[in-house]
């Protein structure tokens, strides 16, 4: 008889343990096979208990854990070991088969179980007691109860024999998580707050809101370590929409929280769809074990209590802290750039890690007001990746030259640029940010007809700046839904001040209409609109243009929160001329040009950059440089197209 005083190491232990468990019910079969069935007494006399009774008695088994989080009757927990004797013990097939008196039965099945083992109860496997709703074991399809094969789930299993993973089925769905950065000091009380949480209720829901999904999960994982529990991660997507499948997924990993004293942690990012949030909701409910969920956005259920903790985004100073420690002393060679990024963009820990890595590589490499520009674009290319799901990205060449306006409107641009260009020094350095958050974000407004110079003036910006610009296109964004257009409206600002990218919302009349007297609900909820987009306007630290066609069409209550207002005129002679002349690349071939004469057809910017372009291809066509003859042609079909009539006083002495 082995001695286990002697044995320290676990794995051993339970292996002696386990075999013992086994030969009790072995011999407990034995007995049964040599006496006669409907005799069923004195089958396990008390000598052969003393047998086992050493190896037995190690209370820190796997089955004994097992039989404990899972409420296994004396019963339950024989029937499991008579199924796993089938896979570790090659005498229990033959035993029985003989026990069925057929050699085609070599398995364990309800009805011998319900005659050999003491303290039998019918419920033992019932769908929704433990051996069958937590899949210990598997009934044969197509079987009944009693003669139907009983087969060991395989996970559990190799469980009993001391290894331990995640099953196999939820393999590419749901995976361990390790600690992923380090968690800034303002969220570190977060990780405190959870453990009061958890050892008041260890099956409740946790929400982390905030869109930084990689500090949300830092924060779970630092929770579960300090409780000594694992953590797990799923995506929302990947959750079935089926509910047969998502049910199967909920009970295997119950099952997995029990056996690994683990948690889940479930990424809604990208989780919009309606689809999604159903599957998502059914999946909470399904499940009775602690799942921290990871949204900007409010998720409830019918049946379980969500409790929702608010993640602060990681704050300037913490980024430039975190600069520091991860470019070292490379860190010496920026002269300022790092202040301004560290202020410019809403980076995520992560990302500073990744770009802080790239620009070590570089040092040495490049001089100093090349690893700043370095920084700077490594910092526009991280965090626009997100924002490119939602809306257009404008890529912009165009500089100051390019375009052609007033004196007075130009001035306007570039106190724009000024205000960009100085906020860090200005908000930080000289403490206005310390009076308030509200009214700090740059809003302007372009006036004007369609082409006279909006756009392009909103790409100079972006282009001197060296800002991402995007375009949002108000009538994708308004929903006729209440409640979606501020819904919209939230996810774009929220993506976009991980950037501080140029926003620029086209046709802003879509939206910011006057706002009408409440007569109706519809009413009511189309202000609700307008307010909440100048709130996120106020408090946005990037660049708000919006554009529109018809100044007159916007409440003054707006116009009055707007920074800058920038009517874009119709040009006039001299405008037309500059445009005229710097309208063809210096590349392209022209000849004897008379930009007094083009200046006369009154058409606006757009129009006249229409014209050249279809000029330079006819041109390019004829195999010749660009003639006024070309542009003629040209200008019939612009001005055809725009239904205006094309007058001889417009292109006298042309040709």
């Amino acid at each position: 008889m082995t001695d286990i005083s002697n044995i320290k190491n676990w794995e051993e232990l339970n292996k002696v343990s386990l075999a013992a468990e086994l030969d009790f019910l072995r011999i407990k079969l034995e007995k049964y096979i040599r006496q006669n069935k409907e005799n069923n007494e004195n089958i396990f006399e008390q000598s052969d208990e003393g047998r086992i009774r050493n190896g037995k008695n190690f209370a820190n088994s796997a089955l004994n854990h097992l039989c404990n989080i899972f409420n296994l009757s004396a019963f339950e927990r024989e029937i499991l070991l008579l199924c796993a004797g089938v896979e570790l013990d090659s005498r229990f097939p033959l035993l029985f088969a003989k026990v069925h008196s057929n050699s085609l039965k070599p398995y364990c099945t309800f009805s011998l179980a319900l005659s050999v083992l003491n303290e039998p109860h019918w419920s033992a496997l019932n769908p929704y007691a433990p051996l069958r709703r937590w899949k210990l074991i598997e009934l044969e399809t197509g079987q009944t109860i009693t003669s139907g094969q009983l087969r060991i789930d395989e996970r559990i299993l190799h469980y009993l024999t001391g290894i331990s993973y995640l099953d196999k089925r939820l393999e590419g769905v749901i995976t361990c998580v390790t600690r992923i950065i380090e968690l800034p000091p303002s969220n570190e009380s977060l990780v405190q707050t959870i453990n009061e949480i958890l050892k008041q209720n260890n099956t409740t829901i946790i929400q982390l809101v905030g869109n930084d999904i990689q500090t949300n999960k830092t924060i779970a994982y630092e929770a579960s370590v300090s409780l000594h529990l694992n953590l797990f991660t799923l995506k929302a997507v990947d959750i079935p929409a089926d509910f047969s499948e998502r049910l199967i997924l909920a009970r295997l990993w119950e099952r997995e929280a029990l056996l690994n004293n683990a948690v889940l942690f479930i990424d809604c990012e990208y989780s919009e769809d309606s689809n999604i949030i159903k599957a998502l909701k059914s999946f909470l409910e399904e499940t009775r074990t602690v799942i921290f969920l990871s949204s900007l956005d409010m998720i409830k259920t019918h049946e379980r209590e969500i409790i929702y903790l608010n993640v602060k985004s990681i704050s300037i100073e913490e980024q430039f802290d975190l600069w520091k420690k991860r470019l070292g002393k490379t860190s010496n060679r920026f002269n300022g750039q790092i202040e301004k990024a560290a202020f410019h963009f809403q980076l995520k820990a992560c990302d500073i890690h990744s770009i802080a890595a790239s620009l070590n590589e570089e040092d040495g490499l490049s001089n100093d007001e090349e690893l700043k520009t370095k920084l700077w674009n490594f910092c526009r290319l991280q965090s626009r990746q997100n924002l490119e799901n939602l809306v257009q990205r404008i890529e912009s060449s165009f500089s100051w030259s390019d375009i052609v306006l007033p004196k007075f409107q130009l001035e306007i641009l570039w106190q724009i640029s000024i205000h960009l260009k100085e906020s860090y020094k200005v908000y930080e350095t000289w403490g206005f940010k310390r009076k308030g958050l509200r009214g700090l974000g740059i809003s302007a407004l372009f006036t004007g007809i369609s082409g006279t110079g909006k756009t392009l003036a909103a790409e100079i910006l972006a282009n001197e700046l060296q800002l991402d610009l995007y375009r949002i296109d108000l009538s994708s964004v308004v929903s006729k839904y209440i409640g979606e257009t501020e819904k919209n409206l939230k996810r774009v600002f929220d993506t976009a001040e991980e950037s501080g990218a140029i926003l620029l919302f086209d046709e802003a009349d879509a939206l910011f209409g006057k706002r009408s007297e409440v007569k109706d609900s519809h009413d009511r909820y189309a202000n609700i609109e307008v307010s909440y987009l100048l709130q996120r306007m106020e408090l946005y630290r990037g660049l708000a243009i919006l554009t529109t066609n018809f100044k007159n069409l916007l409440d003054t209550a707006f116009l009055r929160r707007i920074r800058f207002i920038i009517n874009f005129p119709f040009p006039d002679f001299n405008q037309r001329a500059d445009i005229w002349r710097n309208i063809f690349p210096k590349e392209t071939p022209i000849d004897k040009l008379d930009f007094a004469k083009l200046a006369k057809l009154n058409v606006n910017g757009g129009n006249i950059r229409n014209i050249a372009l279809n000029a330079a291809f006819i041109a390019a066509n004829d195999n010749e440089t660009v003639k006024m003859r070309h542009i003629l042609f040209a200008a019939k079909k612009e001005c055809t197209k725009l239904e205006k009539p094309l007058t001889d006083a417009e292109i006298e002495g042309w040709i």
